[in-house]
């Protein structure tokens, strides 16, 4: 009998990597539909369904950002210091607008100047580097630098790129829960901006004290293009290492494919996991039924881009080929509506993407048997060789070990993301930064 118990728990333990990290997972999608008790409703889900997403995002009552969801309050967390100016954040109005046209001027740039200022940035990233790597981490010091170059219009100091690394890579880290925030680091670079304002190249939003202008483009360029960029080619890089055959492909061909490689890796890994809305009016859904104002909507991007497609769990970049239905008529809105706050560089991602994933493929061949899943906490193990470098005993031991590796990291960081994460939606319902902020009661954050 006791030899039986300890079998049975030792075949418990070995099968944790399988089945634990995902229902670490759905665990905190549930709290994330649920925060807002009653008031949040999940879309697509029972009340409005795939076929009316596009309808209801598009909505002009679709249109509150953060005032009256609990949610906010954990974003808010998050994306502290400055939330109040994060142009994600900003409720509809002239500092909205003030703020999104600064935005819209600075990322105006000639689609030559994008190419060589991307080729640049790669290039010093990737210098000396080779080996098993996290590639997430070695793509944030060049889209530190490339965004840097945007904002500042002369290349960017080390001192600066390290600063800009810091905080993007602790926000993303809180934001996964695999860390804490440590404030400090975020602290620093918003007092470089501060102090750097005078040298930004461009006409900043008008009506803003320093430090306003200066959580602006921390939020904007420092916090948020660094970190989607940097997961973004991470996710694409990721796919391409797990489908060679893919990788020999865009390796040597066009790049219409690899349009099709960066639209399906966005399709299956959107950057998006749930994006909230709060209503301010009431949207009809059915004869006799509306969402009322003061609803919380929970829009499910990988619930969304996975309806309609046949397999949709398949990495098949052919989806976007040539022949095939239009990307407008398909399930898919990797950087949002354009009738609902559309990411800002939905133009100029994708160009930078392209150049940045054909350098690397340029450099190296690509190898991981680690996980990937849409929001990467493991930050994207991967074997970097050079393309002619034969594949030996010593490459399949080093893949055999990342795979090992990564499974067990993943029971590890499951439990930690539940614990952390747990602290963090209690510690941020207890600053309630977004709450204070509305209510006129914008008290220190270190309370």
């Amino acid at each position: 009998m006791l030899t039986a118990v300890w079998v049975a728990a030792a075949l418990v333990v070995i099968s944790l990597p399988r089945w634990l990290p995902g229902r670490v997972v759905a665990l905190r999608g549930w709290v994330f539909t649920r925060i807002n008790g009653d008031e949040s409703i999940p879309v697509p889900g029972e009340l409005v369904g795939v076929d009316r997403f596009r309808e209801v995002y598009s909505h002009p009552a679709a249109s509150g950002r953060s005032k009256g969801a609990v949610l906010s309050d954990l974003f808010w967390y998050w994306l502290s210091p400055g939330p109040e100016m994060h142009q994600e954040h900003l409720e509809a109005g002239e500092r909205y607008d003030a703020v999104a046209l600064a935005t819209r001027r600075i990322l105006s740039q000639p689609r030559a100047r994008v190419e060589e200022l991307t080729r640049r940035c790669v290039g010093r990233a990737l210098e000396g580097r080779h080996g098993v790597v996290r590639l997430r981490d070695l793509m944030m010091p060049a889209w530190a630098e490339f965004s840097y170059e945007l904002v500042f219009g002369e290349p960017c100091p080390p001192h600066a790129r390290d600063l800009i690394v810091g905080n993007a890579d602790d926000v993303v880290t809180a934001l996964k829960c695999c860390g804490l925030r440590h404030m400090d680091r975020r602290d620093r670079l918003t007092a470089y901006l501060v102090e750097s304002l005078p040298r930004v190249d461009h006409e900043l939003p008008e009506g803003l004290t320093a430090r306003e202008q200066a959580l602006y483009l921390q939020g904007a360029f420092f916090n948020t293009a660094v970190v989607q960029m940097s997961e973004a080619t991470a996710h694409v890089l990721m796919a391409l290492a797990r489908h060679p055959d893919v990788q020999d492909r865009a390796r040597a061909g066009d790049d219409r494919f690899l349009d099709q490689v960066i639209a399906e890796t966005l399709r299956l890994y959107p950057l998006f996991g749930i994006a909230h809305r709060v209503t301010t009016g009431d949207i009809p859904v059915t004869d006799g039924v509306a969402i009322p104002a003061g609803s919380v909507l929970c829009f499910d991007y990988p619930a969304f881009h996975r309806a309609g497609f046949p397999d949709p769990e398949r990495f098949d970049p052919g989806r976007f080929a040539p022949g095939h239905a239009p990307v407008r008529e398909l399930n898919h809105i990797p950087f949002g509506m354009p009738a609902n706050r559309p990411c800002p560089a939905w133009r100029l991602a994708p160009l930078a993407m392209r150049v940045a994933v054909r350098e690397v493929l340029r450099s190296y061949q690509l190898d991981s048997t680690a996980a990937h899943t849409r929001s990467l906490p493991n930050r994207g193990p991967c074997l970097l060789t050079p393309p002619a470098a034969p594949h030996g005993r010593g490459r399949r031991l080093t893949l055999l070990s990342m795979r090992l590796r990564d499974g067990w990291e993943d029971v590890w960081r499951s439990l930690v993301q539940l614990v952390l994460g747990t602290y963090m939606v209690w510690d941020a319902r207890r600053l309630r930064l977004c709450e204070r902020h509305f209510s006129g009661d914008a008290r220190s954050e270190s309370t």
